[in-house]
């Protein structure tokens, strides 16, 4: 697969990026509250492009990546969503697709994230073949702990990375979506 598919929730497209998502994008990781979590730094315009030109490459090399999340009924950029290999250097990571979201403020205590990644890990049930997918939260990040555990995700170990806490999470693949 060489471009992300097109996913419809009833709120929500997830769609591919393109550059016209670029302003978007730089909005997203520039902003200090989203990143909090998240390297905590905001990224410069540049680590913003590469990021998006990563996306397709994602995509095109893996079979898997990020998608955009778009409010259905507005068409608003509300976040990203999707699955990556970051190659973080964290052995629990290897081998194994890691989910990943970030919204924008406006989209905060909505219920996006749970809904966008809800159609990402049904979609990697059955297109993506792994026994499970993995994702990475800090542990002061009540809010993304609620969405994965919603999703199915649970504590594998805590370790550190780039100095931080950081606690691994895991969610087996869903038999019965994947048959």
């Amino acid at each position: 697969m060489s471009q992300a598919p097109v996913l419809h929730t009833p709120r929500l497209i997830l769609r591919p990026h393109g550059i016209a998502d670029y302003a978007a994008c730089r909005r997203l990781w520039a902003d200090a509250d989203v990143v909090r979590f998240i390297g905590g730094a905001p990224q410069e315009a540049q680590a913003v492009w590469f990021r998006l030109l990563r996306y397709a490459g994602m995509w095109s090399l893996l079979g898997h990546g990020m998608w955009v999340i778009e409010e259905r009924e507005s068409g608003a950029f509300l976040g990203e969503a999707g699955l990556l290999s970051a190659e973080r250097g964290l052995p629990q990571l290897e081998g194994v697709p890691e989910a990943g979201w970030v919204l924008g403020p406006d989209a905060w205590g909505r219920g996006i994230a749970t809904e966008a990644m809800q159609a990402v890990v049904t979609w990697a049930d059955v297109h993506v073949d792994t026994p499970s997918l993995r994702c990475i939260i800090d542990p002061g990040n009540g809010a993304s702990i609620k969405v994965a555990e919603k999703l199915g995700f649970r504590p594998l170990v805590d370790t550190q990375l780039n100095g931080h806490p950081t606690r691994v999470f895991d969610r087996p693949r869903q038999q019965e979506a994947a048959s």
